[in-house]
């Protein structure tokens, strides 16, 4: 028999949406989309232009607000938007030290790591905008990263990558989603499907998840 003492508890999803539904006018983008992460997921989004993706993830990580649905988050979350939010007079170090005191690290050892996971190490001293396209997505992310959360939202975050750094963003996401992380990745490349535990199609604003054929 199991009593309350005995039963297994469910761990909560670190992210969870339930009937969320976005107009921008006249226009409907999402018509009651659900999503449910759970702890040690790697979640794919796909869609076609226009369908919602980004406006999904905005949602997802408080920075846009829906006409109606609900939005639950636990736990430290790291966004990655789709276009780097840099300041081009700032040193990639100096990037490093504002967003160390705005998520009050002791260090940035984690950071480092990260930069020298993604081929990043070197250019401490250049100016955001001095730096290549595909080096300046390197940056966003390992500053979405930096503080380590258990969340991760990441809208196409490998825009300008080679295909070393893009292999080594995937064996980084395998490796945080192993380590118990959940990972959401707005992805446009049908060959890196394989990769995902699931994948949500966004259309007609809604997401339907599907387990890809491995």
């Amino acid at each position: 028999m199991t009593t309350e003492a005995t039963r297994p508890t469910r761990r909560r999803s670190p992210l969870r949406i339930s009937d969320v539904w976005k107009a921008y006018g006249r226009r409907q983008i999402l018509c009651g989309a659900d999503l449910d992460v759970p702890a040690g997921a790697l979640i794919g989004v796909v869609g076609e232009n226009g369908a919602g993706k980004s406006t999904l993830l905005r949602i997802a990580m408080g920075y846009l607000a829906p006409d109606r649905g609900t939005v639950e988050r636990t736990g430290k979350a790291g966004y990655c938007p789709q276009h780097a939010v840099l300041n081009d007079s700032f040193t990639v170090a100096q990037h490093l030290r504002l967003f160390q005191a705005a998520y009050r690290l002791p260090d940035l050892t984690r950071a480092h790591e990260l930069m020298d996971l993604l081929a990043l190490t070197g250019c401490g001293r250049q100016r955001a905008g001095e730096l290549s396209g595909g080096t300046r997505q390197k940056l966003n992310l390992v500053l979405s990263l930096m503080h380590d959360p258990q969340l991760l939202v990441l809208d196409e975050p490998y825009q300008g990558f080679d295909w070393d750094t893009h292999q080594r963003f995937w064996a980084l996401a395998a490796r945080l989603r192993d380590q118990g992380r959940s990972i959401v990745v707005v992805s446009h490349l049908l060959h890196d499907l394989h990769h995902f535990d699931a994948v949500g199609h966004l259309r007609g604003g809604r997401v339907d998840l599907e387990r890809p054929t491995r």
